[in-house]
C-alpha cells in the first residue's frame, strides 16, 4: 500500500473533485507541511472518524493523498506534484 498511487494516471477531473470539499482541502493543506495519521486529520474537523476515512479514501484515489508507512503506523502526506499538475491544467484553459 505505500505510495499506492504512484505512477497513477493523472485525472483532472477526480483531482477537483476530491478538492469540492472544504475538510478534504483541509486534509490536503494540512498534509503539506508534515505527514499526518488519520486520526489527527479527524481531529481537524467536526465530521466522524469514519466520515474522515471516506474522505480521505477519495484523496488517496485521486492521488492528492499518498499512504506511507512509517514504522507500526500509516501517515498520509500530499503528493505536491498532483497539485502541480492540476494548477497546470487549470492555467492551460486560458490559453
Amino acid at each position: 500500500m505505500p505510495g499506492e498511487t504512484a505512477g497513477a494516471p493523472f485525472d483532472l477531473d477526480e483531482v477537483l473533485r476530491a478538492l469540492a470539499h472544504p475538510d478534504r482541502r483541509r486534509f490536503v493543506s494540512a498534509c503539506m507541511a508534515k505527514a499526518r495519521a488519520a486520526g489527527d486529520l479527524a481531529e481537524l474537523s467536526a465530521l466522524s472518524l469514519a466520515t474522515v476515512s471516506e474522505h480521505l479514501k477519495v484523496l488517496r484515489k485521486s492521488g492528492l493523498l499518498v499512504l506511507d508507512k512509517q514504522g507500526r503506523f500509516w501517515f498520509y502526506r500530499t503528493d505536491v506534484a498532483v497539485l502541480e499538475r492540476a494548477e497546470a491544467a487549470l492555467r492551460g484553459l486560458r490559453d
